[in-house]
């Protein structure tokens, strides 16, 4: 039975942590495999309670950290090494930067017969500067090179990795979309939308707008901020937002809202006359987006965003930036309403169109899970990567099981 080795940067709460879970559960019955990560930061939820969902249990490498630091670097790079040398994967499968760079470099000098890398993102523009960006390309390319297999989530992401950045061939690369456990939001919306709307003290007339994510420049949450204080001027309608998250941006954020002179709110007690809760991690998303009347995203950058495809899963419409991967999840006009990257006035005009039309949000939300309910489902994700490990198998002549249907 062929051996697995799956490596990701860390056990964060995001559509990486779900991927791997569910390739390493699923998977399970016909390969031997073993899911190695990296530690969280301190600003990020955990993603245990993913794991244990579904029945996995990782190893813990403390020193893969997000951040550069190379004792830290080099002593999770000699760990990884240290366990492939002990497990003998025959794929090594890693999954987003840090992992890939420390993951495929110890697979190569191991001699691991096949490696595979999925991007769930990059880090090619809106990240750091020039200088810093040339190199990670470089790196990524010389990667690239020695991979058997580059899996990219959206057919935008594979022209970014191939024409635009130029990391590789076009033939290294094969699309496989996310997947996830999507059911569950359809499940007693009801109960749990009472649920979350009492716990936040909402009124029924009250629209929501939630937004989902780190707090962090990327996801570009003070623009949000400027569409909300620009949206409370256009529409005489009660609107509040709430912010799911946090990060090393909470702090500016407050003062970002004081400024734009939105009242907030850091718990839900005493958010009954804020304009902006912050309402922190958390981890019953499918109740969140129950509660929530518009699910929004205005980040510089993305992969395949993951709160947009719960959203559409939930029934939610969408107002977001058109960036990254995320025309590939939504059908924008249909279950979301897209503007360019710093248009505020388009932004909000979009939020004030479904702010006014309720029936526009209820049309929109029912197209979301007719579009995400088979396309993102992770029974079609662990299909599409059994297609592909059979495909390397055989190309390296080595003998794999009789795979079972899922």
């Amino acid at each position: 039975m062929p051996r697995v080795l799956r490596i990701i940067n860390r056990f964060n709460l995001g559509g990486p942590t779900y991927n791997a879970a569910y390739l390493t559960k699923h998977l399970g019955g016909d390969y031997t495999s073993l899911l190695i990560g990296g530690q969280k930061e301190d600003s990020e939820d955990s993603s245990d309670f993913i794991l244990r969902h579904v029945g996995v249990h990782p190893f813990l490498i403390p020193e893969m950290q997000r951040s550069l630091n190379y004792n830290n670097d080099i002593k999770a790079y000699f760990k990884i090494k240290s366990i492939i040398e002990r497990f003998k994967p025959d794929i090594v499968h890693t999954h987003a930067s840090k992992a890939g760079g420390l993951g495929r470099m110890a697979a190569f000098s191991s001699g691991v017969p096949i490696v595979v890398h999925t991007f769930h993102g990059h880090v090619f523009h809106s990240y750091f500067n020039k200088a810093k960006t040339h190199f990670f390309k470089s790196v990524e390319r010389r990667l690239a090179k020695k991979t058997d297999r580059i899996i990219a989530l959206s057919e935008l992401q594979k022209h970014e990795l191939v024409d635009e950045h130029r990391i590789c061939g076009s033939e290294k690369v094969t699309i496989i979309p996310l997947g996830f456990d999507l059911f569950r939001f359809q499940e007693n919306r009801y109960e749990k939308r009472l649920a979350f709307r009492s716990s936040f003290f909402l009124k029924e007339d009250t629209i929501a707008i939630g937004i989902i994510g780190r707090l962090v420049p990327i996801k570009n949450h003070v623009f949000f901020l400027q569409a909300i204080a620009a949206l409370k001027k256009k529409t005489n309608l009660p609107v509040k937002a709430i912010i799911i998250g946090d990060g090393e941006l909470r702090t500016e954020l407050e003062k970002c809202c004081q400024q734009l002179n939105l009242s907030h709110s850091a718990s839900p007690e005493s958010s009954t006359l804020a304009d902006v809760v912050f309402a922190g991690w958390q981890k019953d998303i499918d109740m969140i987006n129950a509660g929530l009347d518009i699910v929004a995203l205005t980040s510089l950058n993305e992969g395949t965003p993951v709160s947009l495809i719960e959203a559409q899963a939930s029934s939610k419409p969408i107002v977001s930036t058109r960036v990254g991967g995320i025309e590939n999840v939504v059908l924008p006009g249909k279950t979301a309403l897209l503007s360019e990257p710093g248009d505020l006035e388009g932004f909000v005009n979009n939020l004030n169109a479904l702010v006014s039309d309720s029936y526009l949000r209820h049309q929109m939300g029912d197209l979301g899970w007719d579009w995400v309910s088979n396309r993102f489902h992770y029974s079609r994700l662990v299909s599409d990567v059994k297609n592909l490990y059979e495909e390397l198998l055989d190309q390296k002549g080595i003998h794999r099981p009789m795979l079972n249907a899922i």
